[in-house]
């Protein structure tokens, strides 16, 4: 029975013990957190990300240029590759009647990348039927370039905002594993830190590489829509130009 009571006495004290322990421990973290939330809520946005430090620099001019990119391209595809889907209708009787100068005075106010296609066909009438197709074809890959123009940037930018977001996270890490070796303290707060303004530099550079991936794919897609419809112009055009110069093909 002594032995019991003595033990019931020494867990007692135990967790008397811990108790007092965990309340002298809880003032200064409520403390802290309290003064944290003060820090977070008058910090503004910029300040919080140039805490990443320096490889925000060149991920904020890659932010840039994929906007830049992505505005301009979208802009040039969306004008170049309006389709004028009465075009061929319009210059359909001109084309029967072997008047090529009526195609092209009709043809003169579609400055896209179908009637650059179409004014070639036109200029070609007379000559073979494959002839016809393939100077349409050299034409529609030369406006197919120029739509992809700068694009392939922003897939490599896809790819090396991410790298230099995480170069930037681990040359913080190093600095701060260098700065406690040299003044040994490793408190939990100059380790967190330290380390999540660095990951700001990775999750800058996430962001970046997504919208650029985003963008080169939404392009491409753009581009592969129009060289469906132009390949449907071209057959379209030869099926008209057929009756003329079929003896010739």
């Amino acid at each position: 029975m002594k032995k019991q009571l003595k033990y019931l006495f020494v867990i007692s004290s135990l967790i008397s013990t811990g108790f007092m322990y965990a309340q002298d421990q809880a003032a200064p973290i409520a403390t802290t957190a309290a003064e944290t939330g003060k820090i977070v809520e008058e910090i503004s946005a910029l300040e919080f990300l140039m805490k990443g430090g320096f490889f925000l620099i060149p991920i904020a001019i890659l932010l840039f240029y994929t906007s830049y990119v992505t505005v301009e391209r979208y802009l040039y595809i969306k004008r170049m590759a309006k389709h004028n889907k009465h075009m061929l209708a319009e210059i359909k009787n001109n084309l029967q009647n072997a008047n090529i100068q009526g195609a092209m005075d009709t043809l003169s106010h579609d400055h896209t990348a179908f009637g650059n296609v179409v004014r070639e066909g036109v200029q070609s009438m007379g000559r073979p039927i494959p002839q016809i197709e393939s100077n349409m074809e050299k034409v529609a890959n030369i406006e197919i370039g120029k739509m992809e123009k700068n694009i392939g940037h922003l897939g490599l930018i896809a790819g090396i905002a991410p790298t230099l977001g995480f170069i930037g996270t681990i040359s913080g890490v190093i600095k701060i594993f260098y700065s406690i070796s040299v003044t040994e303290n490793v408190s939990i707060g100059n380790i967190s830190g330290g380390l999540y303004e660095k990951m700001i530099s990775s999750g800058s550079g996430l962001v970046v590489g997504i919208i650029a991936f985003t963008a080169y794919h939404l392009l491409n897609g753009m581009i592969d829509n129009y060289a469906l419809a132009i390949q449907r112009v071209n057959l379209e055009f030869i099926k008209l130009n057929r009756p003329s110069d079929g003896n010739k093909a």
